[in-house]
Order: structure tokens, then sequence, then C-alpha cells
């Protein structure tokens, strides 16, 4: 009986000992197909990012470190590049951010009309004829209030005499300035653009710029002097009035209206209309023809940052920009003398205004302009 237990105890100890080996066999497979799984899943990965790095380098990415160590780091080591690039202000994006022109127009398709008076004939415009002017006799139109002879030798018939008053009022600005429009619609050019004559006027850039438009659409370009719509009262007869707002694009500066709208204008601008249409709203004349395009004919003013007026800081404007604006000029600002800063042919007590070393700048061949001068 002792052997019979003996016996008994035995085998189970054997059979605990086959249950426990067979325990450690499929534990030890497990581990081995775990082993195997994660082997595949990086074989996986690793064929993952290597095809990605294949692909960024047929577009032209290369590897930054030996050993093929491509992918995600390649990747958006190329994005980086491309972005850098991108923002570089010389490049191609920059090269090609100018639109190509809706219209091929010449300086002699564009009427351009300067306001004055007899008392600055000398002071002004004779720095106009010896600079800008002077290369642009046939697009440039002389509007005054006196006759003076030594001026019309240099500008034949484009000196008008509007016979409006000298005086700077609203009444004598609107005056000149339906001669202006007259004058303009007789002629038949394309575009109408006034200046004062305290402007200087690229013509390259102002050509530039109008080609981007068709002068048979409605176009109203210039520089508001001020930061919200001017309020006005419209007055409407049997002594009704009504508030009008509008934008308007500053004289001071310079603005350019297309001829398919100056034609739109002609009701209220033609023939002595505009002066009955200023004395409606009773502000000056600039004021009035945003008054007749925005608030009367519903057409919006087109900004433009290359015109500049006496009213802003000009030291604001880059020297290295300056080539590009369309319009420039001068005057006092918060008691200083306002004047583009830059260096030139000319000092400030020689050029005070700064329009001779901006013309030689631009024209180096002017006769009167000094050989290999550093801008």
């Amino acid at each position: 009986m002792l052997k019979s237990h003996s016996r008994k105890t035995l085998l189970s100890a054997a059979g605990a000992s086959v249950t426990c080996l067979a325990l450690l066999l499929l534990l030890a497979q497990r581990q081995r197909s775990a082993a195997e799984g994660t082997r595949r899943e990086r074989e996986v990965g690793l064929r993952s990012l290597q095809s990605l790095g294949e692909a960024a380098t047929e577009d032209g990415v290369q590897s930054e470190q030996a050993g093929g160590k491509r992918g995600f780091s390649a990747y958006f080591s190329k994005l980086t590049r491309n972005r850098r690039e991108a923002e570089k202000p010389g490049g191609a994006a920059g090269a090609t951010s100018s639109p190509p022109p809706a219209e091929n127009i010449s300086a002699d398709d564009i009427f351009i009309a300067v306001k004055t008076t007899k008392k600055f004939h000398k002071s002004r415009l004779e720095l106009l004829l010896d600079t800008w002017i002077s290369r642009n006799l046939q697009q440039t139109y002389i509007f005054t209030d006196g006759e003076d002879e030594e001026l019309k030798k240099k500008m034949g018939s484009h000196v008008i005499n509007t016979n409006c008053s000298a005086a700077h009022s609203r009444q004598a600005l609107s005056c000149k300035m339906a001669v202006e429009y007259d004058k303009f619609i007789e002629s038949g050019n394309k575009w109408f653009c006034h200046v004062d004559d305290d402007n200087y006027v690229n013509m390259k850039t102002l050509v530039q710029l109008l080609s981007q438009y068709p002068h048979t659409q409605d176009m109203y370009i210039g520089k508001p002097s001020l930061d919200r719509p001017i309020e006005a009262t419209e007055r409407l007869g049997d002594n009704k009035m009504r508030p009008v707002n509008f934008w308007f694009a500053t004289g001071g500066a310079g603005f350019c209206v297309s001829r398919g709208l100056a034609l739109k204008m002609s009701p209220w601008a033609s023939g002595g209309h505009f002066m009955n249409t200023a004395e409606k709203i009773r502000l000056p004349d600039d004021c009035t023809i945003g008054y007749i395009i925005e608030s009367v004919l519903g057409v919006p003013l087109t900004r433009s940052n290359l015109f500049h007026s006496h009213l802003e800081n000009l030291q604001q404007v880059s020297r290295s920009e300056v080539h590009k604006q369309i319009t420039l000029s001068y005057g006092m600002f918060e008691n200083k003398r306002n004047i583009i800063n830059m260096k030139g042919a000319f000092s400030v007590e020689e050029d005070p205004s700064r329009f001779k070393s901006v013309h030689c700048l631009l024209y180096p061949d002017t006769p009167w302009c000094p050989p290999q001068v550093a801008y």
C-alpha cells in the first residue's frame, strides 16, 4: 500500500513537471511571436519612411545626414527652404507680383493738369519746368489765373488762363477744376490726371499704374488725406438738405480719372455744371470730384499709396523706394520742413524741395545733373 502511494506521488510530480514545461514552452513561443511582430512593424515603418524620403528626393530634397536618414526631417526641411524662398523680398514671387497690363498705354494717352496761380509761376512752376515737365511737355497743361508771356514761350498753347480768381477759395479752386475737366474732354485722351504746382510727377510709374486698368472702365485713383469719409450737407432746393459722406482723393497728392468715368460725370461737371455742383455741397474742387464720383455715381475710390502730398509726413517715404513713387511733394509739416529724406546731387540749401535730386536720380542724363552722384 505504501508502494502504491509512492507511485501515485511520483506520477503527480511528473505530471506537474510536464505541465510547467508546456507552460514555459508556450510563454516562450508567445514572446518570440511578439518580438517578430515588433520587428515586422519596425521594418514596415522604416520602409514607409524610406519611401517618403525617396519621394522627397525625387522632388529635389537631399538627405541631410549620411546613411540614408531621410523621411520627415528631409520633407520638412524642404518646406522650410521653400517658405524662406517665398519670403525673400527679391524672390520669384516678388518678381512676378506686378500684374500684366490691362491696356497698353503710353504717356501720350495721359492728360496732366497742373493747377497753379500767377504768383507761383516763378517760385514753383519754374522748378517743375526744369524737372519733370521738361520730359513731358506734350502731356502737361498749366491752368493758371493770369497772363504770363514768358511761360507761354515755354509751354505755348498748353498754358490756359482760366480767368478764375487768384484767391485760394473753394469757388476759385472749383472754377479752375471746371476748366480742367472741359479741356480734358476736348483732348480725347484716355486718362485725366490732376496735380498741384508743388508736385513732382514720375511719368514712368504713372503709366505703369494706369496700364493696369482699361480707360473705358470707371476708375478713380488717388490717395485720401483723411482717415474717414468726409461728411457734407447736400442742398436739394426748397430749403431741403440731406447729409452725405464719401471718400475723395486729395488734389495735393494728385489723382486720376479714366475717360469712361469722366464722360459719366458730364451732367454734374461739364459746361459750368461743376461750379453748381460744388455749391450744392460747399466744398473745394477735389472734394467735389469725390462727391460726383462716389456719392452721385457710386464709384469707389481706388487707393494708391504712390501719391504723396505735403499734408503727410514725407520723411516716411523710404529712400530706396523714391523711384517707385508716382507723385512727391514738399512743404511744412508740424512747423518743420517737410521733404523726402534722401541724399542727392544737391544739398538741401541748393534744392529745398529735393525735386532736382529726385530728377537726377530718375534722369541722370539731364545736362545740369552732376555726374557720379551717390543716392
